[in-house]
């Protein structure tokens, strides 16, 4: 029996590398987590946008988590882009029936350059099936306010989503800042909400265009800590330190949303 941390993505594929599985991978090697995934689809994409998305058939998705189910020991996995109402009903019966560790749900729905990655009638769907096995949710404002109707300025509408989300059955929710337009602001918050407190992650904020991925990188890293046995609250807070680094140290490739730096972040 292997001593080593394993972890599964189930996410869509990202041609350009910055995000979905290839950032997911990334982020699982550089914490010493090995990194299993199930591609819920394929994107033709780079920095400057989406191009094509194409779903993977139902039966093929089935037969990648039965794949890893069957020979791998997952102690925590991460849920990124699913697309559609029958993906997510697909896959949130297979993990049901499977034992996959806890999973963080990065509610995947807008691309950095405006691309819908989730169809609308998909969203009622994931607040059916996926929200309650959520051991934490971490949405961006965006995502927030789709998911709740609720509007996140401050601390006190955060806290209202939070508890709105709390009460479709997500057990712990990071809802993120970095979409705030505050133009006064230097510093990114992240607001941590889990069954018995909250507290608020600071960052400074980064004038920089190469943010592709963030999300996808930040839930990742949060994943393999939960993996490693970490509890919610050094899992984020590592997480946060993570994406803050890949962020504060661009890569600068591409010519629109650059990836960020997956390698920034050096401390084990």
């Amino acid at each position: 029996m292997s001593n080593y941390v394993q972890a599964l993505t189930i996410a869509g594929s990202d041609s350009g590398g910055g995000a979905g599985i290839q950032a997911d991978l990334k982020t699982f090697q550089m914490r010493r987590v090995f990194g299993t995934s199930v591609i819920t689809a394929v994107t033709a994409q780079n920095t400057l946008g989406v191009f094509d998305i194409h779903c993977i058939p139902l039966a093929t998705i089935e037969a990648q988590l039965k794949a890893i189910e069957e020979d791998f020991n997952i102690s925590a996995f991460k849920i990124g882009m699913l697309g559609t109402a029958e993906i997510i009903e697909c896959v949130s019966a297979a993990i049901k029936r499977g034992q996959f560790g806890r999973l963080v749900l990065d509610p995947v729905m807008i691309a950095k350059g405006g691309a819908p990655l989730l169809q609308q009638n998909a969203i009622s769907a994931m607040k059916t099936h996926l929200l309650p096995l959520a051991d934490v949710l971490t949405p961006n404002l965006p995502e927030t306010q789709a998911l709740t109707g609720i509007e996140v300025v401050d601390s006190a509408t955060a806290e209202r989503a939070a508890r709105a989300l709390q009460e479709l059955g997500v057990k712990n929710v990071v809802i993120k800042g970095g979409h705030r337009e505050d133009s006064q602001s230097e510093i990114c918050r992240d607001w941590v909400f889990t069954p018995t407190g909250q507290f608020v992650l600071e960052s400074p904020r980064y004038a920089t265009p190469h943010t592709h991925g963030t999300g996808c990188t930040f839930s990742a890293c949060l994943t393999a800590e939960l993996a490693k046995g970490e509890s919610i609250e050094s899992a984020v807070k590592t997480a946060k330190a993570f994406i803050s680094a890949a962020i504060a140290n661009p890569l600068n490739i591409g010519h629109g949303h650059g990836p960020t730096n997956h390698w920034a972040y050096q401390t084990i």
